[in-house]
């Protein structure tokens, strides 16, 4: 197949890149390189020791997007292209609205007029929100969001369920990850977040190769067994996987389809802690501060349909994840040279 990845050179779409071209398929990624590095592509292609074909473009812009679709000879799309940061998000909540709102508008209007019918869409499993129980499932409506990142993929996603039910050649498939860590098991490609990192894995891992001081955990007062949140936590060449799956599900069905990728099983912040110090033989400082707004005390998938449907299925273990993404961090203390560090 001819893939399209719609913000394709950042922590996910480069993994899926990767996977893409070791499975024989051809990848065109365009990026506009605010959260991502070219260095990342030119490694990928090292790896597969195959060409990607790259384009600096924005998503948002017609005039950057259409003719790589009237040129490209797609079979499918991934949408990756969208600002991530929950915390940056409720800080600036219009730019998120504004940018990955359009975004979206846009890949689907150059879908229509160049005739391409299948996407994989990049949701998250905020959309689930903070009224439904744990795990997780398909059926379950979408809820609160607690953030407005969180509000644009469930927003995303009604415009994705809109734009299928009005054109019958339509397919999506709606992937709702959930935590995404590692890296690939070359050390190559990783998680390389600008600024103070977000998310939980690459704190760890930037505390072990000194780049912070000690890691904060937000709250150690949650009703789990060891106090602190629980999370799905996801190997990244899983979920790049699963997006191959995803693919070859959406060239041959119509409609809009959704789907968790997940381990369903739940890990605490403490417990992530304590196998990332088994597998580095580092240890990691750490103290327990305030809870964080919007954190729910646990969260995990249910993601059997994946399994049943797509033929996919989880296979990295915790201590696989934790590894992987110190291999890539002790081999990129500084994440890809390219971008400008804190």
């Amino acid at each position: 197949m001819r893939i399209l990845l719609a913000g394709g050179a950042g922590y996910i779409g480069s993994h899926t890149a990767l996977a893409l071209l070791r499975a024989g398929h051809e990848v065109t990624v365009i990026d506009n390189f605010v959260n991502s590095s070219p260095e990342a592509i030119r490694r990928i292609e090292n790896l597969a020791g195959k060409q990607v074909s790259l384009i600096r473009g924005d998503v948002r812009k017609k005039t950057d997007l259409l003719p790589v679709l009237k040129n490209g000879g797609f079979d499918g799309a991934v949408h990756f292209a969208g600002l991530k940061s929950v915390g940056e998000s409720l800080q600036k909540p219009i730019l998120y609205y504004r940018n990955n709102i359009d975004t979206t508008l846009t890949l689907l209007e150059c879908m229509e007029e160049t005739h391409l019918s299948s996407i994989i869409f990049s949701s998250s499993a905020t959309v689930y929100g903070s009224n439904n129980p744990v795990p997780y499932r398909e059926d379950m409506p979408r809820g609160l969001c607690t953030n407005p990142y969180g509000t644009t993929k469930s927003m995303m996603e009604q415009i994705f369920h809109d734009a299928a039910a009005a054109n019958p050649e339509l397919s999506v498939v709606l992937l709702r990850y959930f935590n995404p860590i590692g890296a690939d098991s070359s050390g190559r490609i990783g998680e390389d977040p600008q600024g103070i990192p977000n998310n939980l894995m690459p704190y760890i891992a930037q505390v072990a190769v000194g780049r912070r001081e000690k890691l904060t955990v937000f709250g150690g007062d949650y009703p789990t067994p060891d106090g602190t949140c629980q999370r799905d936590y996801i190997h990244v060449s899983d979920l790049a996987q699963g997006h191959l799956k995803a693919l070859e599900y959406a060239v041959s069905h119509t409609g809009c389809e959704i789907f968790n990728l997940g381990t369903g099983t739940p890990y605490s912040v403490l417990e992530t802690v304590r196998t990332f110090e088994q597998v580095s033989g580092v240890k990691i400082p750490y103290v327990i501060g305030d809870r964080r707004e919007g954190d729910l005390p646990a969260c995990w998938a249910d993601a059997s349909k994946a399994e049943k449907i797509l033929d996919w299925k989880a296979e990295r273990t915790l201590e696989d994840m934790c590894r992987d993404a110190w291999n890539w961090q002790k081999n990129n203390p500084m994440g890809y040279e390219t971008l400008h560090k804190s």
